[in-house]
């Protein structure tokens, strides 16, 4: 199973200055708003390949720090690599930033199956700050349920939103 990652950078634009010029407009919001944020996922969060052996449910969990993954219930492992998502944010060298992943994702086979993704965790700390270089790295990771007869390839998008403090 196999969960492509789709960053989404949220934020509002500052209003524009009747006064100004396009270029001196576009040159001042520049300024207010300062370096704009770029998330980049560089390493996308993968569950490996699974097989459930019975009916009942199944947890699979994907550790962040570590990228260990652990099984729980009528399922086995198939092979593969299991990995946690690596996120890459680039912005304003200093700043705090607010990174925002949701609760709970949902995922979907080409065959109609459904399955959801759960306990979202990452490696961030309380007060997420940009390094001198601009950059902040961090992995995030959680708990794939599993119910039912299901098959398939599934995959979903995990929303990233970032903004400066």
């Amino acid at each position: 199973m196999l969960v492509a990652i789709a960053p989404f950078i949220g934020g509002a634009a500052a209003p524009s200055c009747m006064l100004c010029s396009e270029d001196e407009t576009a040159k001042n919001q520049a300024e207010r708003a300062g370096k704009p944020l770029k998330i980049s996922v560089t390493s996308k969060l993968n569950f490996s390949r699974l097989a459930l052996t019975g009916q009942g449910s199944a947890q699979v969990a994907v550790d962040p720090e570590s990228g260990m993954r652990n099984i729980n219930g009528e399922i086995i492992g198939l092979g593969g690599y299991p990995a946690a998502a690596e996120v890459l944010l680039i912005g304003e060298a200093g700043r705090n930033v607010r990174i925002d992943l949701p609760s709970k994702i949902s995922m979907h086979s080409s065959t109609g199956g459904a399955i959801s993704i759960v306990d979202i965790r990452t490696t961030l700390g309380p007060s997420p700050k940009l390094d001198s270089n601009g950059q902040l790295k961090f992995s995030f990771g959680g708990r794939l349920q599993l119910s039912g007869n299901i098959a398939g390839t599934f995959r979903g998008r995990i929303p990233i939103t970032a903004n400066y403090e």
